[in-house]
């Protein structure tokens, strides 16, 4: 199985979020929008930790310092939600 090519154009320009999305613009000019629900930490993150982004990745990523959370573009446009995070057990 072949992995996707990476194009240029799918580096990250900006990161914009409303109440309940969140839109990421791309160097070619397209812009993915995806539900905040998708992604929990972000749901769950003040505006001034959603506004504290920075690519990784080699701009193919966005990280967020203060949630510990990452996405990819390639993620982005596959359509595809956070992995659930596996249930915490009582010690």
């Amino acid at each position: 199985m072949q992995g996707s090519e990476v194009k240029p154009g799918e580096r990250v320009k900006d990161v914009r979020f409303t109440e309940d999305t969140m839109a990421v613009d791309l160097i070619d000019g397209r812009t993915i929008i995806v539900p905040l629900a998708w992604y929990p930490r972000l749901l769950d993150a003040t505006p001034e930790q959603r506004r504290n982004w920075r690519t990784s990745g080699a701009g193919y990523g966005i990280h967020w310092p203060d949630i510990d959370e990452d996405l990819s573009t390639e993620g982005l446009l596959h359509g595809a939600p956070a992995a659930p995070e596996p249930a915490r057990t009582r010690a």
